[in-house]
């Protein structure tokens, strides 16, 4: 089991719902959803039900049309974060509601911050209860603010605020000023906002707690104005005027930078209540000036100077409650994700940190590959933040390392992973490091992720690249992708010649100097399976020309068992496709197969593969176009050699269905194609028969086998083998039916 555990049940009951919201709903006549049946639900699932909508990315204008059932749905707690809802979708579905808190941060769809305040003034009971509100990233346009009633609507008629989040808007001074009037208000965040006056916040001096005033680029206060404002700020417990240290030249900033310097160097008498500060990103802070002041202040619990220079100050490690943003160490580097992940400069800083800190790592830290995947997570568009992200990912699962990690947690980086791979396809290094991530056996084998998106970002990555190493680990993911695929799956991605053409190109460029490395094999390995009762594939690798690289391959590499078995494995893929029986058809190849089935020096498993394709193009005397002879000569030499076969130990070859054995298991074939399909299910079988019982019985292959032991004319070699499998299902079965009767009634 994962080791965080199996998922609440209520999560599951909400994944559900979110799943079959279609067939739960009717329609309006605007088009928007309605529950056709919906229960009083308590307060908090309602809440928790559109928190899960809008984090599968299901809920739009449409979908939260439910929730103007304000009776059975109830919400106080509700995000609409980043979902497509527009003006009209929230005044209907959202206002109606006693609300607390709402957060409305990124929402795409035209909806803006005066739509929103004005909605929510509309309900006189939000006026009253909404304490919290985050409109991050929303174009505010206060300028719109209607009259209502002959009174101008603003922040200020939301009375119950005590959070407010206006980072990244245009909120102007004006706004800001209309703000400051509310009697509650104690958490403020303006950060990169228009703002270029902070005197409005005299107004809220004692009850302003939190004031976030990151990177404030239009700020226009002299130091000596700016320090006066915020020293009157008596109720002030933390103070964050950091900067982004990446996009500032040294000209900007400068005053902001002297205000950090003064405040560090002034009294503990200024902001008196403060115990938290953040001034990360700023230049010019010292560490005299820094250690005087943590030294004046004894109950200070955080202070931020990541990209200060100052984070390794002998006072800070001396102080075991404080917390501290910064590069000097692991603890600070971890601290500084974990607060800044919504910030790209400070999540970029970290991580180029976090980076060093890991390269040589050789101990599990699920917990830094969390702060890792959510920053990539908070900024899925940043190449910055990615190029080291996907760095770190490696560093962090690298070799055994990942099979100490939380399943769930690898399937989420992974899955970022390849969101990178498709967000930054031309992006060399990005590309990279992320290959060099999927290139582990535990996270390609035993990892669960969506295989089919990875194979083919990864085929279309190996078709612009040529660097050896990567080619090699390149082709290693395919290979093991492909044979991870779902059989729809893998039809859909056999369809594409292009990708036929890649694995064929390399397989010529290794086969022209006769090299026998790790990337031939894998990709041969990938064409075998690619065309496993693949009639679509099968078909492209003779439209591209392969049959013809394959029969020079397969007389080039003759001394090769590991690659002579991987070509013939394909051919027999080809000749269990009725149509395409007859480009096989050649007496030279024919001969040459016939050759390997004969050689006793040659392994049984390049013999078995020989034999496969032999007994399936003998096995249909009316498509036969060469000499009967030949024909004659194959099935006694198919029946002489399999007598010879020593059974296998280890696992050679896995089969999706035996449906392909079926034509050649019927009583009318020849000795020799019955033969060798009983041989082979006895092999495969025998190794797992668990896996292949069912099968067996599913696809009626049983039943074949019973008519075969059964037929007067059935050779004894072959009857021998049929009532050994059916003996092998028979045992198993019994097995399980002990098993399950041992374990009782499922339904007692």
């Amino acid at each position: 089991m994962d080791a965080e555990g199996p998922q609440a049940l209520c999560d599951l009951c909400l994944a559900q719902v979110c799943r079959s919201l279609d067939s739960l709903c009717s329609r309006r006549a605007d088009g928007s959803m309605s529950l056709i049946w919906a229960p009083l639900l308590p307060q908090e699932t309602a809440d928790q039900l559109l928190h899960k909508m809008a984090t599968t990315g299901i809920l739009n204008d449409t979908t939260v049309g439910i929730f103007r059932n304000c009776k059975e749905l109830r919400l106080r707690r509700a995000s609409i974060r980043c979902c497509p809802v527009s003006a009209e979708g929230f005044r209907l579905a959202l206002c109606p509601h006693r609300l607390q808190e709402l957060d409305a941060s990124w929402v795409p769809e035209g909806l803006t911050g005066a739509d929103i305040v004005s909605g929510l003034a509309s309900n006189l009971e939000c006026r009253s209860s909404l304490q919290r509100l985050s409109l991050n990233g929303l174009r505010l346009d206060c300028e719109s603010l209607e009259e209502d009633g002959g009174v101008r609507v603003g922040f200020s008629s939301l009375q119950g605020l005590r959070t407010l989040n206006l980072a990244n808007t245009d909120l102007t001074d004006a706004a800001l000023e209309d703000i400051c009037t509310l009697p509650q208000l104690e958490t403020l965040d303006i950060s990169c906002s228009a703002v270029s006056k902070l005197t409005a916040l005299l107004e809220c001096k004692n009850t302003l707690k939190s004031l976030i005033a990151h990177r404030l680029r239009q700020l226009d206060m002299s130091p000596a104005r700016l320090l006066f404002v915020l020293s009157r700020l008596h109720a002030l417990r933390h103070l964050d005027f950091s900067d982004d240290h990446f996009s500032v030249d040294d000209s900007d900033g400068r005053d902001g930078d002297e205000t950090v310097r003064q405040l560090l160097e002034g009294s503990p008498q200024v902001l008196p209540s403060l115990v938290s500060l953040d001034i990360s990103g700023r230049k010019r802070i010292t560490e005299a000036a820094v250690r005087v002041f943590v030294e004046a202040r004894s109950s200070f619990v955080f202070l931020g100077l990541l990209a200060t220079g100052v984070s390794s100050c002998d006072v800070l490690s001396s102080r075991e409650n404080l917390k501290v943003t910064g590069e000097a160490n692991e603890k600070q580097v971890c601290e500084a994700l974990r607060r800044y992940r919504d910030r790209e400069c400070f999540t970029r800083e970290a991580l180029i940190h976090l980076y060093n800190l890991t390269t040589d790592i050789d101990k599990p830290r699920p917990d830094m590959l969390k702060l890792v995947l959510g920053g990539m997570q908070s900024h899925p568009t940043s190449l910055h933040v990615h190029l080291v992200a996907t760095a770190c990912a490696f560093n962090l699962t690298t070799q055994d390392l990942a099979e100490a990690m939380p399943v769930s947690l690898l399937t989420s980086t992974v899955t970022q992973l390849l969101f990178a791979m498709k967000t930054f396809p031309s992006h060399q290094q990005v590309q990279k490091n992320c290959l060099l991530a999927l290139c582990s056996d535990y996270i390609l084998q035993d990892v669960p992720f969506d295989k089919y998106l990875a194979a083919t970002l990864v085929i279309n990555w190996l078709s612009s690249h040529e660097d050896p190493t990567l080619q090699r680990m390149a082709v290693a993911v395919i290979s093991i992708l492909v044979a991870k695929l779902s059989t729809e799956e893998t039809a859909q991605l056999s369809k594409d010649v292009f990708i036929m053409k890649q694995l064929l190109a390399i397989v010529q460029q290794k086969a022209m100097v006769g090299v026998v490395d790790s990337t031939l094999k894998f990709a041969l390995s990938a064409l075998w399976n690619l065309t496993d009762e693949m009639p679509a594939a099968a078909r492209n690798f003779i439209e591209c020309q392969g049959l013809e690289l394959y029969e020079e391959v397969l007389e080039s590499y003759y001394t090769e068992p590991s690659i002579q078995q991987k070509i013939l494995g394909l051919l027999n893929n080809l000749a269990e496709v009725e149509e395409l029986q007859a480009d096989l058809l050649e007496e030279d190849l024919l001969e040459h197969i016939l050759s390997l089935l004969q050689d006793s020096q040659v392994e049984v498993g390049v013999r078995y593969f020989a034999g496969g394709i032999l007994a399936h193009l003998t096995s249909r005397p009316e498509a036969w176009t060469l000499d009967e002879e030949l024909r004659t000569t194959i099935l006694h030499q198919l029946h002489t050699s399999i007598m010879t076969w020593t059974q296998l130990e280890r696992e050679m070859v896995s089969y999706r269905s035996f449906r392909p054995f079926c034509p050649l298991l019927q009583t009318c074939q020849p000795s020799g194609v019955q033969l060798w399909a009983v041989w082979a299910i006895h092999l495969v079988c025998s190794q797992n028969t668990s896996h292949y019982s069912s099968m067996l019985e599913k696809e009626g292959v049983t039943e074949l086998l019973k008519a075969l032991a059964a037929h007067p004319d059935t050779h004894g070699n072959i009857k021998g083998l049929s009532d050994n499998i059916l003996r092998m299902v028979e045992q198993h079965q019994s097995h399980s039916g002990a098993f399950d009767n041992q374990t009782g009634p499922r339904n007692s």
